[in-house]
């Protein structure tokens, strides 16, 4: 493993330069130590990545963005997670396979990338053929995107805002636009158009954006950007499951769901665009139980 590039970290957009081999903590809240919350069967990606079966999520802890919505911030602000090695990860996809799962979906990982990519070489030669989706929230440096080429065939990023304003409200990143606009020229250029077998994707760029509330003209934003960019060669994935959480003293414009109106319009807007390769959330997803706890299950 590159330990060089945890000498001197500068693997996510954040560039902190910290030494983590130190016990050193940057943005994203870790050391050296590879650290993970939960590794199972998840049923709620989209149709063509979980199946019936179920994708086979590995949640990392920590993050180097930080939304102050984030679903998912007990892990990423590392505050959960169990510390292994990448023998151990290398072990958990296998197991992941064996269970029948459609794919290996690595959650926010992009902090451990040297780890991720030692073990799914050796993962690889002990028997992993599944394919392998990076989840990313798409604040991503394409230097360390170019570390996975060849070992992730779907790349599945966000693309939260196009406003710099917006992003430096809610992410604290006003670069993040122009990072994610460079992040994901670099997955398509690896990946390519879709894939697919039967309903299972096997190749190929799904983008997600979350429409946050009272948000819809930025949502549009993202939409036409995304289409005109990219046509049908990448998938778009309009999520409407926004949840609340804790912790939102300051924003009191998201302290609720998004309108069943406010979705509507967006998908509406997509359609009239021409997007054809898409997805849709239906009824009432904004439910705490769309996230999993993250109690160490599988690692």
């Amino acid at each position: 493993m590159r330990n060089d590039l945890l000498e001197d970290c500068t693997l996510c957009p954040r560039n902190c330069h910290v030494n983590r081999l130190e016990g050193e903590r940057g943005f994203c809240g870790q050391t050296a130590k590879l650290t993970a919350a939960r590794a199972a069967l998840h049923m709620w990606e989209e149709p063509c990545i979980s199946g019936d079966a179920g994708s086979g999520a590995v949640f990392f802890s920590g993050c180097g963005l930080g939304c102050v919505y984030c679903q998912n911030h007990s892990i990423a602000k590392g505050d959960v997670g169990k510390q292994i090695s990448a023998e151990r990860l290398a072990e958990i996809f296998l197991e992941l396979q064996e269970q029948g799962a459609w794919n290996i979906n690595l959650v926010t990982a992009g902090h451990f990338v040297p780890f991720v990519t030692e073990a799914l070489h050796s993962a690889k030669k002990q028997g992993l053929v599944l394919p392998v989706v990076y989840n990313t929230s798409g604040y991503e440096k394409t230097d360390t995107l170019k570390l996975l080429e060849g070992y992730v065939d779907i790349y599945l990023p966000d693309l939260k805002y196009r406003s710099s304003d917006l992003a430096r409200r809610y992410s604290f990143a006003p670069d993040y636009p122009q990072i994610a606009e460079k992040a994901l020229q670099e997955m398509v250029r690896q990946v390519g158009s879709p894939v697919f077998e039967g309903e299972r994707m096997l190749r190929g760029v799904i983008v997600r954006h979350l429409v946050l509330p009272g948000l819809v003209e930025e949502s549009k934003r993202v939409i036409r950007y995304l289409y005109e960019q990219y046509g049908d060669s990448i998938y778009i994935s309009i999520l409407n499951q926004y949840t609340p959480m804790p912790g939102l003293q300051g924003y009191p414009e998201l302290k609720r769901k998004i309108a069943e109106e406010e979705y509507e319009e967006v998908v509406d807007y997509a359609i009239e665009l021409g997007v054809e390769n898409g997805f849709i959330q239906e009824g009432d997803t904004a439910e705490e139980s769309f996230i999993p706890e993250f109690d160490i299950t599988g690692i």
